[in-house]
C-alpha cells in the first residue's frame, strides 16, 4: 500500500477529533471565538518554525487582498460556525452536516462555472438531502438554530476547498496556509477572550497541532504520491472516527434513523469523489 493513502488516513483521523476538542474546550467556557482564535495562533507558531525551515514567507503583494477574503471566510466563518454548532449540538451532528459540502460544491459548479448536473450528482444531491432529514429526525431532534448553523457550516466548507484550489496554483500549500490562517486570526482578534483558563491550554496546544498542523501537512504529502480525488475518498472517513469517538467518550449515540441519514450523507459524499475519479 502507497504511504499516501496512510497519511490521508492519519490526517483525516486527526481532523475527525476537531469537535472533540471544540467539546471539551466548551466545558472550560471557551467561546467559539476563542477557540478558534487559539488554535490559529498556535498553528501560525508551528507553522513559522516549519516554513522557516523550508524558504521564504514571501507572497506577492497583489495576492493579500485574496487571502484577506480566504482568511474571512475559510478561518472566521468555517471554523468558528463548526464550533459553534458543536458547542450547540454533537459532535456527531456537527460533523455530519459539515459533509454536506459536496452538495452546495455541486451548486456552486453548477451556478458559476456551468458544469453540467450529471445523474450521478443529482443521486449524491438527493442523498445528503435525505439524510440531513434523517439525522435530525426522531428521539434525538436538535434545535432549528443547531440546523441552521450546521447546513451554513457545510457552505462554508464547500466555500473553503473552492478558495484552497485557488490558492495553491499561485503559492505552496504550507505559505498558503500560513497567509490564510494569519488573516483569520486578525478577524478573530476582537472576539476572542484573553482570560484562558490554564486547563485548557494544554488542549489548545494539541489542537492547533494534531488536527491544524499536523493534519495538514500529512494531507499535503499525501498529495504528492496519490491523486487528490482518491485522497478525498479516503478522507471521508473523518465523520466515522468522529462519530466514534464522540460514543466513547461523550457516550453520544445515533439512532437507527441517524444512523441510515449518516451512512447516505456519507456515501453520497464518496458518490461524488468517486465520479471524479473516474475522470482523471
Amino acid at each position: 500500500m502507497k504511504k499516501g493513502y496512510l497519511f490521508v488516513f492519519l490526517a483525516a483521523s486527526m481532523w475527525g477529533t476537531l469537535g472533540i476538542f471544540a467539546k471539551y474546550l466548551d466545558g472550560f467556557g471557551l467561546s467559539p471565538f476563542t477557540m478558534v482564535f487559539y488554535r490559529v495562533l498556535f498553528a501560525l507558531m508551528f507553522l513559522g518554525v516549519y516554513l522557516s525551515f523550508r524558504g521564504s514567507f514571501s507572497i506577492e503583494r497583489s495576492r493579500l487582498k485574496f487571502y484577506a477574503a480566504y482568511g474571512f471566510f475559510s478561518i472566521f466563518l468555517f471554523y468558528t460556525l463548526y464550533f459553534y454548532t458543536v458547542t450547540i449540538s454533537s459532535v456527531s451532528f456537527a460533523v455530519l452536516l459539515l459533509y454536506t459540502a459536496p452538495v452546495y460544491s455541486i451548486i456552486l459548479g453548477s451556478l458559476i462555472f456551468r458544469e453540467p448536473l450529471k445523474r450521478e450528482k443529482v443521486i449524491a444531491l438527493t442523498m445528503v438531502m435525505a439524510g440531513v432529514l434523517l439525522v435530525n429526525w426522531g428521539d434525538v431532534q436538535f434545535s432549528t438554530k443547531a440546523l441552521i448553523f450546521g447546513l451554513l457550516t457545510g457552505f462554508t466548507y464547500a466555500l473553503y476547498g473552492v478558495l484552497a484550489k485557488l490558492a495553491v496554483r499561485k503559492e505552496e500549500p504550507e505559505k498558503a496556509l500560513f497567509y490564510t490562517l494569519l488573516f483569520g486570526m486578525i478577524y478573530l482578534l476582537p472576539f476572542a477572550d484573553f482570560g484562558v483558563p490554564a486547563g485548557a491550554v494544554p488542549y489548545l496546544f494539541a489542537l492547533a497541532f494534531f488536527p491544524t498542523f499536523l493534519g495538514y501537512i500529512l494531507y499535503n504529502r499525501a498529495l504528492k504520491e496519490i491523486e487528490v480525488s482518491k485522497a478525498s475518498i479516503v478522507a471521508t472517513i473523518e465523520p466515522v472516527v468522529a462519530i466514534i469517538l464522540a460514543f466513547l467518550l461523550f457516550g453520544e449515540t445515533l439512532t437507527i434513523k441517524q444512523l441510515a441519514g449518516a451512512a447516505l450523507i456519507i456515501g453520497g459524499s464518496m458518490l461524488i469523489h468517486m465520479k471524479e475519479e473516474e475522470k482523471t
